[in-house]
C-alpha cells in the first residue's frame, strides 16, 4: 500500500495511491481516507481523485524528531575522508526542515556548498523505546524516500551538525509512504540521485554498514521514537554540490521518486553583491 498526504483545494489528507498497470489502462488515482494513519484510524471515504489533480505533500510531518544516520556506506566514508563508525553516527534534524515533493529547497546565504543525499528513509509508526532487534517489523509503518540536504562547508566549519543540516527546507520526504514492504524486501533497494537529469548516486541499500533492525535497536535505546519519526538511514557514494536553478531527483527502486528544485541566489552571486 502507498498512502500520501496531499492537498486538492482544502486542509490536507491522505489517501492510498493506485499507480496505473504497465499498459496504461487506468489512471492513476487517490482514494481519500478520513483520519491519519499514524494513529490507526482511518476509513475509505468512497472519494476518488486523479493523481494528476492532487499536490502530493511531505507524507508525513514527524510529530517529534528526524533521526539521521552518518557515514552508513563505506565509500560514502571514504569519498569524505573518514573512517566508518563503530557505532551508528546519529543526529537529529527539525520537524521544520521536512518539505514535500516539488517544493524548492532553499540555498542558505550563509552556505557556499550544498550538496544533496539520497536516502531510504524509515518511518516509524508506534511509540516505542529500546526496541530489541527481532521486534523492530513491529514498530515500523512504512517507508518512502528523502534527501538530507546538507550545507557542507558550514558542516565542517561547525564542527557539529545541526546547522548544516537543519536549515528550513534541507529534508525533502516523499512521494509516498510504502507499507508493504518487510525488512529483507528493503534490504536490498537501488537508490539513485540525478541532477538535472544527471546520475550522481547510484548505490544500494545492500550496502548498508548498520541494517534497519540495527538503526531502529539503537536509537531507540536512547530516545523514546513517536509515531510518524522519521529515520534516515544514510547515503551512499556519490553526493555533490548543487545550485539554485537545478533540480535533483532521489528514486528508491519500489518506493517512488522525489524530485525538488533548488531556489535562492547562487553563492558568486551573493559574493558579487558584497563587493559591490
Amino acid at each position: 500500500m502507498r498512502i500520501a498526504r496531499f492537498a486538492a483545494g482544502g486542509d490536507p489528507q491522505y489517501g492510498i495511491v493506485e499507480l496505473a498497470d504497465d499498459g496504461g489502462r487506468y489512471p492513476e488515482t487517490v482514494s481519500v481516507l478520513t483520519g491519519d494513519p499514524m494513529a490507526m484510524s482511518v476509513q475509505l471515504t468512497g472519494q476518488r481523485k486523479d493523481l494528476d489533480g492532487v499536490r502530493l505533500l511531505a507524507p508525513v510531518i514527524p510529530r517529534s524528531k528526524v533521526v539521521g544516520v552518518g557515514r552508513n556506506y563505506a565509500e560514502h566514508a571514504a569519498e569524505m575522508g573518514q573512517d566508518v563508525p563503530e557505532t551508528p553516527l546519529t543526529f537529529f534534524k527539525p520537524n521544520t526542515s521536512v518539505i514535500g515533493p516539488g517544493e524548492p529547497i532553499v540555498y542558505p546565504g550563509a552556505s557556499r556548498r550544498v550538496d544533496f543525499e539520497g536516502e531510504l528513509a524509515v518511518v516509524i509508526g508506534r511509540i516505542c523505546k529500546e526496541v530489541p532487534i527481532a521486534r523492530v517489523p513491529e514498530v515500523i509503518f512504512g517507508y518512502t524516500v528523502a534527501n538530507d540536504v546538507t550545507a557542507r562547508d558550514l558542516q565542517k566549519t561547525d564542527g557539529q551538525w545541526a546547522r548544516a543540516k537543519g536549515y528550513d527546507t534541507f529534508c525533502p520526504l516523499g512521494p509516498w509512504i510504502t507499507t508493504h514492504q518487510g525488512l529483507e524486501e528493503v534490504a536490498a533497494l537501488a537508490i539513485r540521485t540525478t541532477v538535472d537529469g544527471e546520475l550522481r548516486q547510484d548505490g544500494n541499500t545492500s550496502d548498508m554498514i548498520f541494517k534497519i533492525p540495527d538503526l531502529v535497536a539503537y536509537i531507540s535505546s536512547y530516545t523514546t521514537l513517536l509515531p510518524g519519526d522519521v529515520i534516515l538511514t544514510g547515503t551512499p557514494a556519490g553526493v555533490g554540490p548543487v545550485l539554485p536553478g537545478q533540480q535533483v531527483s532521489v528514486e528508491v527502486e519500489g518506493i517512488g521518486t522525489l524530485t525538488n528544485p533548488i531556489a535562492g541566489t547562487r553563492p558568486e552571486e551573493t559574493s558579487k553583491e558584497a563587493e559591490q
